[in-house]
């Protein structure tokens, strides 16, 4: 799924775009209103208000004039009246700065649920002895459901976004914990060493030393 960011702020710009490619969303991102208006389209706009050129509430309204390309103002504005002038022009939904990638995620999906259904459905991870019903957020392994706390679950699930790729502690840790998380990362083998024993032997959670972690399935 293709998302157009139009965001001025480079940190938030580049969060976002690393964070949604983690979850398999293609991000284009533009720094300004007149990029966003001359870009290719999208399946889904993230628009800043605070752009250098224009504002982002005039983004909204001449790409809401041209279509029905689902948009998600985000905006470091916290003002009734700015989320309700956005939603009045044509906007899907309102997020707030600061936030975490999976709250961003998380509002793209509902968005994308009602709008273009069948862009909204994540893909599932199946072999030959793990299967993810990420709907139900049930998982199998040799047909058996395994028992998983919601965090277990989450990590699992993101493992498996990319299985025998490895991912770094700093990657998993905001994506599963949110880029929020400024604690020590020993919460994250904790859940590791509980997944590989209820995993057993036909999934692995493989360390790569000095750098993380990845999904091996048998």
């Amino acid at each position: 799924m293709r998302v157009l960011l139009v965001e001025d702020d480079e940190p938030v710009a580049e969060s976002l775009t690393r964070g949604l490619g983690r979850y398999g969303f293609e991000v284009e991102w533009v720094r300004t209103g007149a990029a966003a208006l001359l870009a290719e389209p999208s399946d889904l706009v993230l628009v800043d208000l605070g752009l250098p050129d224009m504002d982002g509430l005039d983004v909204c309204r001449e790409l809401r004039a041209r279509g029905d390309v689902p948009i998600i103002v985000i905006s470091a504005r916290a003002d009734e009246t700015d989320r309700v002038v956005g939603l009045e022009i044509g906007a899907d939904d309102y997020v707030s700065k600061p936030f975490g990638v999976r709250e961003v995620v998380a509002r793209i999906r509902a968005v994308m649920r009602r709008a273009r259904p069948a862009l909204a459905q994540p893909e599932p991870t199946q072999s030959s002895t793990l299967s993810i019903d990420r709907r139900a957020r049930r998982v199998y392994v040799a047909g058996a459901e395994m028992a998983l706390t919601p965090k277990e679950y989450d990590l699992l699930a993101f493992l498996a976004e990319a299985p025998g790729a490895v991912f770094t502690r700093e990657q998993i840790m905001e994506a599963v914990w949110d880029t929020n998380w400024f604690g020590p990362t020993k919460t994250l083998d904790v859940h590791v060493g509980a997944l590989r024993r209820k995993l057993g032997e036909s999934v692995a959670v493989e360390t790569v030393r000095g750098v993380g972690f990845r999904l091996t399935l048998s």
